[in-house]
């Protein structure tokens, strides 16, 4: 048996970093008898069939937490085969490799909406953070084919997925950031975003801050063919202070129309710092009431309060000290101690650098926690050079420990719903893969983090946003070991690709409903 000095009495059996095969036996229900019943969803009858009693891997002794059917006991065991979770019960079971989980908590894994593309670097904060899939969803590709392919060859030790980011395309075209796109060219944008959604596209991404250029006119073309293939619109809305020209309650307006115009869903990317910054009740009221009137209009945020882009983007245009609040000294290159001046806001925004604003009242961000429809998401991932903000290696784990341990805004379950349940619900009409995800019941997909509520927390700073997150004893990705409490088992690649079925867009395509 293989011991790890770092378990806290936890063993693994030999060879458990082996990839599990998801396409496997699916037979009838296994009659999972139990010492006291179980609060969780029905079993479906096509769930994986044990080989004789024995599973592929078994966490014994857990406090599983379904955010899906609140399921919350202690002395639980799961067995995962084939990639999924095929029984979870209070009675004994065995399998070729096992986890004692005893004193930890085993939860479906992390879902990170708006997160970027899977780099070999960022992946492993991500998954030190909980996170099993990352969807690049604040951003994303103009070719799904090419880009699905890349990962397909490469793939990373996380699910991952893209959606068709207008922007991008946008500039392909070299239509300038400030430019409206001409009616020529918003036909040829528009029957580019059909061939993305059609080629499995999860969503469609607009960045209206960073790109003031794009309309209406530009908008709801795609919004319309996100409705037809039934995906969600994910927007970095066009203003994020409540300082004109333009406020957060303007952007909302913007959004909230074209979903009332289109029936399409949207998703408002971190609110605390677009959106919602400065009226975050106002913001949270105006979406409530378009909720009520039966938009499906969801949001998201990250813990912390303060934001970070480059310095040369159009969030920066003049006039950002009043629109902010700020001043030069509120801005800190990231990966540094060091806070600007005129003359090095200067000389940095030549070199694309990125800087966090501490711009955001905490106020903001416990609103948007305390608000059951925001769910938890990073729009951030660590790439090579650490240019980066914190969030892109503790956001997951930063709610744990400040907003659930420490101030006590939100239960552990909430919190969890929020990184799980919630996102999969968000992308299930875009996917049926997600209906597998987010869940901890039998059936659903073995993405699943093991971690002792006590101690996890984040420990990456603005100087060190590379320092990844503590407490995440273990992290499973499609029934694959990707950490231990050893560390990251970097050789596994378990990743699989998340994307619309092809049939089924086609079918769309031709008939919309």
């Amino acid at each position: 048996m293989r011991h790890f000095p770092h378990a806290r009495g936890v063993t693994l059996l030999p060879a458990l970093g082996a990839a599990i095969l998801i396409l496997g036996r699916l037979a009838a229900a296994h009659a999972a008898h139990r010492a006291a019943p179980l609060a969780i969803a029905a079993q479906p009858a096509g769930r994986p069939e044990p080989r004789g009693d024995t599973y592929d891997l078994v966490i014994r002794n857990g406090r599983v937490m379904d955010p899906e059917s609140r399921l919350d006991q202690t002395g639980t065991n799961v067995g995962v085969l084939d990639g999924r979770i095929a029984v979870v019960t209070r009675e004994p079971i065995h399998g070729r490799h096992e986890i004692d989980a005893a004193g930890l908590v085993v939860a479906p894994g992390f879902i990170d909406m708006v997160s970027y593309d899977p780099n070999p670097v960022g992946v492993w904060n991500k998954i030190a953070d909980g996170v099993t899939t990352n969807l690049t969803l604040h951003g994303g590709t103009t070719d799904p084919p090419v880009w699905y392919g890349y990962y397909g060859r490469h793939p990373p030790p996380v699910n991952f997925g893209a959606s068709f980011f207008y922007s991008v395309a946008r500039n392909e075209l070299n239509i300038p950031l400030t430019a409206a796109a001409t009616d020529k060219q918003i036909l040829t944008l528009t029957e580019r975003a059909d061939r993305a959604l059609r080629e499995g596209a999860l969503a469609v991404s607009f960045s209206l801050e960073y790109v003031p250029g794009i309309r209406r006119e530009e908008i709801v073309p795609l919004m319309r063919l996100a409705h037809r293939y039934h995906v969600p619109v994910f927007f970095h809305a066009r203003y994020s202070t409540m300082e004109g020209p333009g406020t957060n309650l303007e952007a909302l307006r913007e959004i909230i129309d074209g979903c009332r115009e289109t029936g399409a869903a949207a998703e408002i990317e971190h609110i605390t710092s677009t959106g919602g910054t400065f009226s975050m009740p106002q913001s949270v009221a105006m979406l409530e009431a378009a909720r009520t009137s039966g938009l499906d209009i969801t949001a998201d945020a990250y813990p912390y309060t303060y934001w970070a882009t480059y310095l040369d983007s159009e969030r920066f245009a003049p006039g950002w000290q009043r629109r902010f609040r700020i001043t030069f000294h509120d801005l800190q290159i990231a990966g540094s101690t060091e806070r600007l001046t005129a003359e090095s806001f200067a000389r940095y925004r030549h070199e694309h650098r990125i800087a966090a604003a501490f711009a955001i009242p905490q106020a903001d961000v416990t609103r948007a926690m305390e608000t059951p429809w925001i769910m938890i998401a990073s729009d951030g991932i660590l790439g090579p050079t650490h240019n980066n903000h914190p969030r892109a290696s503790g956001t997951f784990t930063r709610t744990l420990s400040v907003y659930v341990r420490e101030l006590k805004v939100l239960s552990l379950m909430d919190a969890l719903a929020k990184m799980t349940i919630q996102p999969a619900r968000r992308m299930e009409q875009s996917s049926v893969e997600f209906r597998r995800k987010g869940r901890l019941s039998v059936g659903a997909d073995a993405d699943i983090v093991i971690f002792d509520p006590a101690r996890v927390a984040d420990r990456a700073t603005v100087e060190h946003p590379e320092v990844p997150a503590v407490g995440m004893a273990w992290v499973i990705v499609n029934g694959t070991v990707v950490k231990t409490p050893a560390g990251l088992e970097r050789t596994e690649h378990p990743g699989r690709p998340l994307r619309g079925d092809p049939a089924e867009r086609a079918r769309l395509a031709q008939n919309p409903s």
